[in-house]
This record gives C-alpha cells, structure tokens and sequence, in this order.
C-alpha cells in the first residue's frame, strides 16, 4: 500500500530565525567557540537551574568529558541501562573503565532501581542514569541505594526540558550531558552540553574541552596578550562547539518550552486516541515527572497483527515512519560476548517490540489523525 502523505519520524523545526541567527558569527569571523557560545550556556544553565553549562560537539562527548573530569579510569566501573544508545556505554570504554550493565523498568524503559544494589562493587565510581526519550530516571530511589562516594552523571540527551519532582534534568546528579542531534526537542545540526553544579568539575572539565589549555580561546584572544599561547598542563580533547552553532541553539532554547508543551498535548492525544488498541502499550509518565517527549515509545504486545517489524513495514507503506526505540546494548556485537544470553531480559524484550511513532513540532493535525488511523488499519 502507498500513500502520498509522508510523516517522518522527526524533522527538526528550524527556520528564519535560525537563518537570520547565522548573520553575526558570520559577519564578525567569530565561527568557532566564541561569544554566542558562552552566551547559549548561560542561558541553558539558567533555564535548566545549574550554576555551569559547557557546550561541547555532542553529546557523546559531553558524557565523555564528564567523566574524565570526574576521574574515571583504568580499574573502575560505571554502571549503565541495559537498554540505551550505544554511546552510554562506549564512553565508558574509552576512559579505560568497565561499563556494568543494569536492566530497565518495563514501564518507564530507564534503569530499575530495583536492581542496582546487586550490581554496586568495591569498584564501582559512577552511575550513568539516562533519562531515555525525555522521561527522568527515578533519580531518587537511585541515589538511595548508592553510596555517598559514587558519582552520578545524568544522560540526559534526550531531556532537554523534562523535570523529575519540580527540579530541570541535568541538576539531579554530580553533572549530566545533553544532545543536540537533529531529533532531539532543539538542534543546532550536532551539539552537547555538560552542566554541572560543582565548580571544580565544570573548572576541570573546561580545560580539557579545549586540549588542556589553561585559557580558553576566547580569553586568549581578547587578551592584550593574544599572541601568547597559553600551558598545557595536562593532555585535553577539542571538544568546543562553534559559534555558528550555538546562534542557532540559542533560538532554539528560546523556543524549547513552547516546543514541548506542544508535544505533550500531541503525546497526551496519542495516549486517549490508541487506548482502543490493547496490543499496543502507551509510554508511562509516573506522578511528580514533566516528560520532555523527545519520542513517543509504545510497545507491541500480544496480539498484535504482525511482528514490530512487520507493523513498521507496513506502517512505512502508509507513508508513516517509525524505528524501533533503541536498542539493547547488551545485544549489540561489541558488548554481547561479555553478557550471559539470558540476562537483562527486559531490556532484550524492549529491544524486540518497543516502537516509536511520529512526534515532533512539524506534524499537524492532518498528521497524527494520519498516523492514528493507520495503527487502527493495521
């Protein structure tokens, strides 16, 4: 079957005002990490209530950032969800460190508390809690079970704007890291955040986001010793996002609060919409949790018509795109010859039959009644 209606499974709302952002960055010669970068982390500290932001070029790197400036290394763990993007992991590896996995809860997707205590070793540094499709981690019952001496760091690349009790995503740990990959709620094309509320991390982890150099560029540079090259005491990254991203995150944060209310109202249409079909399972978003809907995840469940995989073929014949959630990183070839077959089995479950469906500040109406009537079709 094919339609002539397309509803892709994101697209980012981006236009003149992004455009007309471009201007300065581009008239001044300040491309890289300049004035508008220092001025988009000022503005995403303030509105997700830390005292630092430290753009970075992903959030792959936000993470790993964070956790060398944390200290992690060869000999520790860090315990990571089961079921998440693969880079929660990876960053792990490339520390040096041992990533320890922990299962999910089947409702909310994000690490089971629950099961934490089992996983904690003398060894044990960090958690890496990741607030997945814009739902916090129940952060609380999580620092319940820790001991005061292992660190937290948020993956909250998918939480721009979601809150967990009334606090903003990324002030809920020791540090968290944001992404601003073109299917998060805001995107300047790629793009991270580490934000933090300890001064001597976001100190440290400034250094090493410009290889280590005891001044920054910007200071540098408008300095009357600007021909200087400053030390290097230690060796860094280049993990500095440009100016010419960050004039266009700064028009995007501007729009981040509107952008997810609407989502919501989408999300919470979906919800009453689909309740009919018992083979498909809503995402769930506990009391006291301001979901930031970076994607709308269900599950296939029994009876449904067809496989996930053949749901979304057919779905995509309607012209309607869908992917699978994430996956299970204990799946993946790099990590599964480490993982016993049977363990994590929500996380392999997920990885089998959670489904996303269309969600972003693109789609009109015309769009969800699209997607809604397919799904009641199949």
């Amino acid at each position: 079957m094919t339609t002539a209606r397309r509803v892709p499974i994101a697209v980012p709302s981006v236009g003149e005002e992004e455009w007309q952002a471009l201007r300065e960055p581009l008239e001044t010669g300040w491309l890289t990490q300049g004035p508008k970068v220092a001025a988009f982390e000022e503005a995403f500290a303030e509105r997700h209530a830390v005292a630092h932001a430290l753009a970075t070029t992903s959030c792959t790197t936000a993470l790993h950032l964070a956790l060398v400036a944390m200290g992690i290394g060869p000999g520790d763990e860090v315990i990571v969800p089961a079921f998440t993007w693969v880079a929660t992991a990876n960053v792990v590896v490339h520390c040096g460190a041992t990533p320890v996995f922990v299962d999910v809860d089947e409702r909310t997707y994000n690490l089971d508390p629950t099961l934490l205590a089992e996983r904690l070793t003398p060894r044990t540094r960090a958690v890496i809690p990741v607030h997945l499709f814009g739902l916090c981690a129940d952060m609380d019952a999580i620092r319940a079970v820790l001991p005061e001496d292992v660190l937290v760091l948020e993956d909250a690349a998918c939480a721009s704007g979601a809150a967990y009790r009334g606090r903003p995503a990324g002030g809920l740990g020791h540090a968290g890291a944001f992404s601003f990959h073109p299917r998060k709620s805001i995107t300047c094309g790629e793009g991270g955040m580490v934000t933090t509320d300890d001064d001597a991390l976001a100190e440290h982890a400034t250094r090493l986001r410009n290889h280590g150099a005891a001044v920054s560029e910007e200071a540098r540079h408008r300095s009357a010793s600007a021909f200087l090259l400053p030390d290097f005491d230690e060796p860094g990254f280049n993990y500095r996002m440009t100016d010419l991203q960050a004039a266009v995150a700064l028009v995007q944060l501007g729009k981040l609060d509107h952008f997810v209310a609407e989502r919501d109202r989408w999300a919470r249409w979906y919800a009453q919409e689909l309740a009919a079909l018992d083979w498909l399972e809503p995402p769930l978003v506990p009391d006291g949790y301001d979901h930031a809907w970076q994607a709308y995840v269900c599950r296939v469940r029994a009876g449904a018509p067809g496989s996930r995989e053949e749901l979304m073929e057919e779905l995509e014949g309607r012209g309607i795109s869908t992917r699978p959630g994430t996956h299970a990183v204990v799946e993946l070839g790099v990590y599964r010859d480490r993982i016993a077959p049977d363990a994590f089995p929500v996380a392999r479950a997920l990885h089998r039959d959670s489904l996303a469906l269309p969600l972003h500040n693109r789609m009109g109406p015309e769009d969800f009644e699209h997607v809604v009537a397919s799904l009641r079709a199949l």
